[in-house]
């Protein structure tokens, strides 16, 4: 799994189109950008604040979601908790978003207008033994789905900020998607080609001995696949103990980025981070036979949005 570390100083220039392309290539086939200095700086004061949310029982320090396109948090009980402290929130977070974008607009220049702004998340706690069922455990390697937001062959791209004064966040990685799906699974993964989307959906669930398809009329046969597969992965012991996993650290004040939906990642400690989640289109990629979608089209025989 290659880690791609990128400098302050090779972002002091204006990003050429021919280095933007290399490092959607590079994060496309499964690769890890990290910033050894976040390229999105935070005021000290709103850190500050940030940190200033205990573990305790109140609403405010769960892990919480921004959604940037209605400007509003969820993961909020606005009911019990402090509204002044709310809208402090809720402001670092609208900031954060729209520093993120403001980066990744140059940064990543062939996506630019390409992509879908998705959620952004505060994530207080502390990730080491936190005590969740099964499926949303962070520290089982899985790809990414969403169970309500469907995709439709748009991939996953997440960039992260680790906020906490002193502790790294420790990540583990696995083999990206083609590897692990043809790995984990058996080898005739698809019914015919002429089967029908719906069919297949299903027919790629039974391979892998993830039951029917999840019902939704809002799911691609694509989708239904990808939310199966990540509870699979969770739930699959032979992959948990076999699979390649590849362990980084990263530091105090330092940011990643990585397609979640491709790279199997889990978290095993840490506390304080941000992260802004971008939803890239399948025609902004400059290598799209390396996404899932492409992937398990592939080996499906047939199209699957």
């Amino acid at each position: 799994m290659d880690l791609v570390t990128i400098s302050r100083e090779s972002l002091s220039g204006v990003v050429s189109d021919a280095q933007a392309r290399s490092w959607c290539a590079q994060l496309e086939a499964g690769g890890i950008l990290y910033f050894p200095e976040t390229p999105v700086p935070i005021r000290h004061e709103d850190i500050a604040f940030l940190l200033g949310q205990q573990q305790t029982d109140s609403s405010l320090h769960k892990n919480i979601a921004y959604k940037p396109n209605v400007d509003k948090l969820s993961g909020v009980d606005t009911k019990t908790a402090d509204a002044a402290a709310v809208a402090r929130l809720q402001s670092i977070m609208r900031q954060y978003s729209k520093s993120v974008v403001a980066f990744l607009t140059g940064f990543l220049s062939p996506y630019q207008g390409k992509w879908e702004l998705d959620y952004a998340s505060f994530r207080p706690q502390e990730e080491q033994g936190r005590d969740l069922p099964l499926r949303k455990r962070n520290d089982l390697l899985h790809t990414d789905a969403f169970p309500t937001r469907p995709t439709h062959g748009a991939r996953i791209l997440r960039f992260f900020n680790n906020i906490h004064p002193s502790r790294t966040r420790d990540w583990v990685v696995g083999d990206p998607f083609a590897t692990i799906v043809r790995q984990f699974t058996p080898a005739e993964i698809a019914p015919s080609p002429d089967s029908g989307l719906g069919r297949v959906a299903k027919g790629l669930g039974r391979a892998v001995g993830l039951g029917a398809a999840l019902p939704s009329i809002k799911r691609s046969p694509y989708d239904d696949f990808m939310m199966r597969f990540h509870n699979f992965l969770k739930e699959n012991e032979r992959f948990q103990a076999e699979c390649a996993k590849y362990a980084w650290q990263f530091p105090a004040g330092s940011s990643w980025m990585v397609y979640t939906d491709a790279v199997p990642h889990a978290v095993l400690a840490g506390q304080y981070a941000l992260e802004q989640t971008l939803l890239v289109k399948p025609e902004a990629l400059v290598a799209p036979e390396t996404s899932p979608l492409k992937v398990l089209e592939g080996i499906a025989g047939t199209a699957l949005v």
